[in-house]
């Protein structure tokens, strides 16, 4: 019986069997002190290369001007809107992961906060840097920011462009300050286990004088709860925010009130799906299948799945809105979509978003690395492609027929798109090298209580006594039993 209701509580926890809290920070931290292996210099070096695709275009476009992109009347926004759009969005997954299914009570979350969570912090890194450079002028950008100067200017605080600059700086701030409080225990173990002095005392610093007391887990889980409360509204809000730079404008396929709502799903839907593409591969890199299961994986898809389900319902209402609304811009915006010059853009969105999702209907489809690692990439592929139909589709043909213009994007353009990726793969890797990257604390608190003995012999595995929420220190207790 007491062996039925450890699997029973494992299968809750959708974690394997077979681990034992000594096992969690032996295998969280092993990646942190060795050497790291051909395969991830191979993935660094790539990653390196590819942020001199970013590199390159942004430097010469300060010498040059924002000419040589492929940005023209009447589509002033490009690429660097559909990028800054599609990074913010692939941040909402980790914040989502961590805060609202921890406040859900969701154990399954224990296994992949950590790196969704540090998803999240570098696509919004990434993400803040487009509108950076897309004001042409870089070394004035600091221009956007509302404070008191000599020069007597002051932002309109009515543009929602302003509100974007609220909005994500905020969901970045909170996003990183939460990611942190969950980082402290686990600095404390790894500080604990440092062979280095440097390393200790580094980790010494970062875990700010933690000593796994029961008032230290009393004063962190309450922060961590009011963290999560924060930080719920601002997966909703942030990409809402977002969408009212297109929603409050007057320009045909962007005046609707769905976009909210609509963008907040397809936010989750690509930040999933590029979750999705990341923890597949750090699994085996680093040997955590034991942790990161399959049965994680498949609630993730079922997830992409109704998210996909959600967007692709968007889209039928967007059709719906401009027949019923009897405007004839807007009908004629929605019928260039799928059979104008972009309607390759278009049925490639549909494809990726709407169609392919549809296989993760099948348990055997769900369960396939091979298959899930290919949908997680055409979803994300499915929803560049949608940014790009909404903000140029609508700029290239407004309400003045003399004045429409095709945009076609530049190799200056694509190659900042490429670099963007490099920039985020490279700090994702750094990442996975320097940090623990599972929730070594709360892994631990899921893992059903062993007997006395065993819990003596984990912990006389070197295993650090402030791992487990709510444990009491009983280091010399039992350092004087072994």
């Amino acid at each position: 019986m007491k062996l039925m209701a450890q699997e029973q509580l494992d299968e809750k926890n959708l974690l394997s069997p077979s681990i034992r809290m000594e096992h969690v920070t032996q295998d969280v931290l092993a990646p942190m002190g060795r050497f790291p292996s051909a395969p991830w210099h191979i993935a660094f070096g790539i990653a390196q290369s590819m942020i001199l695709f970013f590199l390159v275009p942004v430097a010469y476009q300060m010498f040059i001007g924002l000419g040589k992109f492929g940005i023209m009347n009447p589509v002033g926004w490009g690429v660097y809107i559909v990028d800054f759009v599609f990074w913010v969005g692939i941040g909402h997954a980790g914040t989502l992961i961590s805060a609202i299914l921890f406040l859900f009570r969701q154990n399954w979350r224990t296994a992949i906060n950590r790196s969704a969570e540090a998803m999240t912090i570098f696509a919004v890194m990434v993400a803040g840097l487009f509108p950076l450079v897309h004001v042409g002028r870089t070394w004035v950008a600091y221009w956007l920011v509302p404070y008191p100067a000599e020069r007597m200017l002051w932002v309109n605080f009515r543009s929602p462009l302003l509100w974007d600059v609220f909005a994500v700086t905020t969901y970045f701030t909170v996003s990183l300050l939460f990611w942190y409080q969950g980082l402290i225990p686990d600095w404390a173990t790894a500080r604990d286990r440092a062979k280095n002095r440097f390393f200790r005392t580094l980790y010494s610093i970062l875990s700010f004088g933690w000593t796994g007391s029961t008032r230290d887990w009393n004063h962190y889980e309450r922060a961590y709860r009011q963290f999560a409360f924060l930080a719920t509204p601002l997966v909703l809000s942030v990409h809402s925010i977002v969408s009212f730079d297109f929603a409050v404008s007057l320009i045909p396929g962007w005046h609707t009130t769905i976009f909210p709502p609509y963008f907040v799903a397809g936010a989750v839907f690509s930040g999933f799906a590029m979750v999705v593409t990341l923890l597949v591969i750090m699994r085996k890199l680093y040997g955590l299948e034991h942790y990161i299961t399959m049965k994680h994986l498949e609630l993730m898809n079922q997830v992409i799945l109704a998210t996909s389900l959600i967007v692709g319902y968007s889209y039928a209402s967007e059709f719906y809105i401009a027949w019923y609304s009897n405007h004839e811009y807007e009908q004629f915006q929605f019928l260039d979509r799928p059979f104008g010059v972009y309607k390759y853009c278009f049925w490639t969105m549909i494809t990726c978003n709407v169609i392919i999702p549809q296989l993760f209907w099948s348990k055997k489809i769900r369960t396939s690395i091979p298959v899930m690692f290919v949908i997680s990439i055409f979803v994300n592929i499915g929803m560049w492609f949608e940014r790009f139909n909404i903000f140029i589709i609508s700029l290239h043909d407004d309400f003045l027929p003399a004045s429409w213009g095709t945009y076609w994007p530049t190799a200056w353009d694509i190659s900042v798109t490429i670099g963007s990726f490099g920039v985020f793969f490279t700090l994702f890797l750094v990442f996975s090298r320097v940090f623990p990257t599972l929730a070594m604390a709360e892994l631990k608190a899921t893992l059903p209580s062993p007997s006395n003995g065993s819990r003596l012999h984990a912990h006389s595995e070197s295993d650090d006594h402030h791992g487990v929420p709510g444990e009491k220190k009983q280091a010399p207790a039992l350092a004087e039993v072994h």
